[in-house]
C-alpha cells in the first residue's frame, strides 16, 4: 500500500510510521502546520505542531529514509477547530477540539488530499485498533483514544491505519529507544494544542471579551455572585466559581444560559443525570437498529456506563443511563460501545450531547 504518515513530531507517530515502513508499505511522511505562528505552540509538554515538532518529525523521516513534507493547514484548522471551539463556548457548550480535529482535519482535509494524490490511507499514532474495518479500543486502556475517533465514518476508517492499537505506550517508547529515535523520551503533548499555557478561560476572554452575568443558586433562585463571562464555566465544574455559599457544602455548575449569561450552581445532590439527548449520530459502521443496549462514555477519560439507546426527535438519540452521572455537558460527545463482554471494546458511534437531565417518573 501507498501510505501517508501524519507525523506530529512525537513518539507515537514516529513509531507508527516506522512500523508502516517495516511492514513493507511505500510511506511518505507529512507534518501538519496548524498554526500561523508555530513558534508559540509548544511549552514543555503543552501544545504540538511547532517548528520544534516539525524538526523532530523530519529527523525521524530522514532516519527511516522516507520522503517528508510539511503541509500548511493553519487556515483550515483555525476555521474548523479554533473558531468552532470559541463559538461553542460562547453558546454555553463544552466542545472537544481533539475530536473536531480528527473529524475535520486529519480524516477529512488530510485524507481527502492524500487520496487525491494517490495514497491509499493515512497512518497516525492514535492508540486505537481497526479490526475488519471496525474501530475498537486500544489494548492500553490508559492511552485509549477511540473516544476522539468515534466521529469517523466507515469511509474515513477505511482510509486509516492505526499501528499502535495492539501495544502499550511503554512498548511504543521501548521501540523508539531501540531504534535510536531522539523522541523516545519526549513528553506527550496534552491539554489543548492552541492554548499552550493551559489557560482556557484567559484564551476565551481575549477572544470574546468581558460578558458579565449573574451566578444563581438553583435551590433558592437567588443571585449569589457575578462572573465576567459564562464561557469560563462548564457543567460539573466545582473550582473557580467565585462565590461563597451560605454553608460548607461545595457547589457545582449545573447549567449555563448564554443569552442571559446566567450560570446556575447547586449542591452535589443536584448534579446527577440519568438521561442524555444527542444530536443525530455518526455511526462507525452500518447504523444499528434501535432501540439497543450499549455502554456510553460521556467524557474523553470517563468511565463507560450501561445505557439503553432509543431514537429521539430530530434524528437524535435518547440515552437512558443505568447509573446516574455527573458533569455531562452539552457539546461533549456521547460515544457508544457494544455492550457484550467479548465486544465491549467495539465502537458503535457517537452523538453530540444536546441536553442531560433526570427521568421524570411516569
Amino acid at each position: 500500500m501507498r501510505l501517508l504518515a501524519a507525523m506530529s513530531g512525537g513518539v507515537d507517530s514516529a513509531v507508527a510510521t516506522a512500523l508502516a515502513v517495516d511492514a513493507g508499505h511505500d510511506v511518505t511522511g507529512v507534518h501538519l502546520a496548524l498554526s500561523p505562528d508555530r513558534q508559540t505552540l509548544r511549552s514543555g509538554a503543552r501544545g504540538c505542531c511547532s517548528v520544534e515538532d516539525a524538526h523532530d518529525a523530519r529527523r525521524v523521516a530522514d532516519e527511516l529514509g522516507i520522503p517528508f513534507y510539511v503541509w500548511d493547514l493553519a487556515e483550515r484548522f483555525t476555521e474548523d477547530v479554533v473558531e468552532d471551539f470559541v463559538a461553542e463556548y460562547a453558546a454555553g457548550r463544552t466542545p472537544n477540539p481533539c475530536l473536531r480535529c480528527n473529524e475535520k482535519i486529519k480524516f477529512a482535509a488530510v485524507l481527502d488530499r492524500a487520496q487525491a494524490l494517490g495514497f491509499d490511507a493515512v497512518v497516525t499514532g492514535h492508540h486505537a485498533r481497526l479490526a475488519d474495518g471496525q474501530l475498537r479500543r486500544s489494548v492500553d486502556a490508559a492511552k485509549d483514544q477511540s473516544y476522539v475517533l468515534a466521529v469517523l465514518t466507515p469511509g474515513q476508517l477505511a482510509g486509516a491505519v492505526f499501528p499502535l492499537g495492539s501495544m502499550t505506550k511503554q512498548r511504543v517508547r521501548e521501540i523508539a529507544a531501540e531504534r535510536g529515535f531522539a523522541v523516545a523520551t519526549k513528553a506527550d503533548s496534552h491539554d489543548i494544542c492552541f492554548i499552550p499555557d493551559g489557560d482556557t478561560r484567559g484564551f476565551l476572554a481575549r477572544r470574546l471579551g468581558e460578558q458579565p452575568g449573574p451566578v444563581v443558586d438553583a435551590a433558592t433562585g437567588a443571585t449569589v455572585g457575578e462572573h465576567s463571562g459564562a464561557y469560563g464555566f462548564t457543567v460539573g465544574q466545582r473550582r473557580g466559581l467565585g462565590v461563597t455559599a451560605g454553608d460548607s457544602r461545595p457547589r457545582y455548575v449545573l447549567g449555563i444560559e448564554p443569552v442571559s449569561r446566567t450560570v446556575t450552581i447547586g449542591t452535589a445532590d443536584l448534579t446527577g443525570v440519568d438521561e442524555v439527548r444527542t444530536a443525530p449520530p455518526t455511526w462507525t459502521g452500518p447504523a444499528p437498529r434501535l432501540p439497543l443496549r450499549a455502554t456510553v462514555q460521556l467524557r474523553a477519560h470517563g468511565a463507560p456506563v450501561p445505557c439503553e439507546v432509543t431514537a429521539d426527535e430530530g434524528g437524535g438519540l435518547r440515552l437512558r443511563l443505568a447509573d446516574s452521572q455527573r458533569g455531562v455537558a452539552p457539546g461533549q460527545s456521547a460515544v457508544l460501545y457494544a455492550p457484550d463482554a467479548d465486544r465491549g471494546d467495539l465502537v458503535l458511534g457517537q452523538g453530540t450531547v444536546l441536553a442531560a437531565g433526570r427521568v421524570v417518573p411516569a
